[in-house]
């Protein structure tokens, strides 16, 4: 029988043998022969957990320094007016270590002065420029403490030039005149994309499963009332778990709920604060997240800083590092991952670029009615333009043929590293904003951020399938 992981991810199903040919369960990964009596049978009646971080958190403050550098490559490009398919424009993998008071910025890139400049085959990184990039992102989060401070930390760049070995895999070739769909994907590798109606009930165009949904809600609501002052004694670092009910398949309300935020050690008048004290500062705030009556009943299903203290939080807290939170940037779990992480990274690098195309497709696939749940999975070798593969999997709640549904995606979106750079207007300084509260289930914005949201493909794969 299939292997329930290889033909379950993200699932929440149990593999059985002999299963009655009524179940419903997705169709068999290509080229693996099923028995009419094999199949998945779904639980309709469960509990899923997902947890968020804030944009204090370490790891999450490494994300956004590394992709701030990125902005700032990319927006030097456009001010200098370098094309997208140029053989100098930027190329970058940032990878970022934040502790007490020290920011350490790593990996390999190609940009143009001031960023770098090369003499003959030695490239030069501006390091004062980078650490005033390092600095400005970490004043923004909030942290001027005594561990961990914008203006007192020690920043080390070790950021050097990009290997030519990678540069001649990725850069166009003139091959057959075509020059930009001959650019070849920055890395090997396989990604995801999942889109399914959740959350969409409680805010439209969102398509995320609940529980990652709430969980970055939670923080989002209270890290703009620390920002406002209205929770002032709050502090950057934070971390939110919500678990979410489903009956029937259907989310239906939150058993519990855990929210561990950093605060200052004691309040103005100078008594010191406990978790009790916190959790009465914010539990209006969490409810006001969640959607009507979610809010566990019982006190004891929301867990407020369970080790009763949180003062000494952020990177002096913990050690930070790019990329390690990869599921919270995610789909909570929900949705498997193929483990390449986001921030940092160009968009001719697919580990980012092909997963905001897959999650761009799995969406319209969902907002256009043709599936409830859609996964999509491509894969991609390093210089190579088309993907080795393509396979979408509607989890047995698709309306159409799944591999028709591959074909017409892939007519209408091919998916080479151009054509998502392009389709998706990838070559703009839009990442830093990703960098916190998820990469997805947030709304496009005017200036091209979070473009892979959009929903402009549901008229054209409605067409391709007769659907109105």
């Amino acid at each position: 029988m299939v292997d329930a992981a290889a033909d379950g991810f993200g699932r929440l199903a149990t593999a059985i043998k002999k299963a009655k040919p009524d179940v419903g369960g997705p169709a068999a990964l290509p080229g693996v022969q099923r028995e009419p009596w094999e199949g998945i049978v779904a639980l309709k009646d469960y509990l899923f957990t997902s947890e968020s971080v804030s944009e204090g958190h370490p790891d999450k403050v490494s994300d956004q320094i590394s992709d701030a550098i990125l902005d700032a490559f990319i927006a030097n490009d456009i001010r200098l007016g370098i094309a997208d398919d140029s053989h100098t424009n930027t190329r970058l993998g940032c990878e970022t270590l934040v502790t007490t008071n020290k920011i350490v910025i790593a990996g390999e890139g190609r940009a143009s002065a001031p960023f770098m400049k090369k003499y003959g085959a030695q490239t030069v990184v501006n390091r004062e420029a980078l650490t005033e990039i390092a600095r400005g992102v970490v004043r923004d989060i909030g942290y001027d403490q005594d561990g961990f401070s914008y203006h007192g930390a020690d920043v080390e760049v070790l950021l050097h030039g990009q290997s030519p070995d990678i540069a001649m895999g990725v850069d166009a070739k003139k091959k057959g005149g075509n020059l930009g769909e001959q650019e070849g994907a920055g890395d090997q590798g396989l990604m995801f994309g999942f889109a399914c109606r959740d959350s969409e009930e409680y805010e439209k165009g969102s398509f995320m499963p609940a529980p990652i949904f709430f969980s970055h809600k939670i923080l989002e609501v209270l890290s703009k009332a620390r920002r406002s002052g209205e929770l002032g004694d709050l502090q950057p670092d934070a971390k939110s778990q919500v678990t979410v009910r489903y009956v029937d398949g259907k989310a239906v309300g939150a058993t519990k709920v855990v929210v561990s935020t950093q605060h200052r050690e004691t309040t103005a008048k100078g008594k010191k604060y406990n978790s009790g004290m916190i959790r009465e500062m914010i539990t209006s705030y969490v409810e006001k997240s969640l959607p009507k009556g979610w809010m566990p009943k019982k006190t004891a299903d929301f867990f407020c800083n369970p080790t009763g203290n949180f003062v000494v939080g952020g990177p002096d807290g913990d050690c930070g590092l790019t990329g390690r939170k990869i599921i919270v940037d995610t789909y909570g779990g929900f949705a498997p991952h193929g483990g390449g992480a986001f921030s940092g990274k160009d968009p001719t690098k697919v580990d980012r670029s092909a997963a905001y195309a897959a999650r761009y497709l799995a969406k319209n696939v969902v907002a256009a009615g043709l599936a409830d749940r859609c996964l999509i999975q491509v894969a991609y070798a390093i210089g190579v333009a088309d993907p080795m593969s393509l396979y979408v999997d509607t989890q047995g709640t698709g309306k159409v043929d799944e591999r028709k549904l591959e074909k017409v995606l892939a007519d209408i979106f091919p998916l080479r590293p151009t054509n998502i750079r392009r389709g998706l207007q990838l070559n703009k300084p839009i990442y830093q904003r990703t960098a916190s509260y998820g990469h997805f289930g947030r709304k496009p914005e005017r200036d091209g951020g979070f473009s892979w949201e959009r929903t402009d493909l549901v008229s054209e794969l409605k067409r391709a399938f007769g659907a109105r």
